[in-house]
């Protein structure tokens, strides 16, 4: 039986998935790799966040988005899964938006980081 537990995201472009965990401070592990569970059991991943217990957090594409992956029995991550999760979106949402405006021709002009947790950004694009 398997103790692995998916959780949905809306998470879809790793590239800004892996910005997000790298501007966290979390070391993560490119695909091909397999996240570590329960009896020995493995399940593969497109990133893989070793946990100083031996069971592994990590990200597998289910053909739509990327799912969180973990046996949550041994969660071993400072903020709780609910708490990792916004954190990640929220830097990954970061990413998505700077990379998207950028393609468009836009710039960052001005950053504010809110009481509240969010970010405010003021985008601009000079045109000929």
């Amino acid at each position: 039986m398997s103790h692995f537990s998916q959780i949905k995201t809306q998470i879809r472009n790793l590239t800004s998935l892996q910005a997000a965990l790298t501007d966290l401070g979390i070391e993560w592990k490119p695909e091909p790799e397999a996240v570590r569970g329960y009896r020995g059991q493995s399940r593969k991943a497109a990133i893989a966040i070793e946990q100083e217990n031996g069971y592994d957090v990590g990200f597998s594409w289910n053909g739509k988005e990327y799912e969180l992956v973990a046996d949550l029995q041994y969660w071993q991550q400072p903020l709780s899964v609910a708490g990792f999760l916004r954190q990640v979106t929220q830097r990954y949402a970061y990413h998505t938006v700077v990379n998207e405006t950028a393609k468009q021709g836009f710039q960052i002009s001005e950053q504010q980081q809110n009481t509240d947790g969010s970010i405010r950004l003021l985008v601009q694009r000079w045109s000929n």
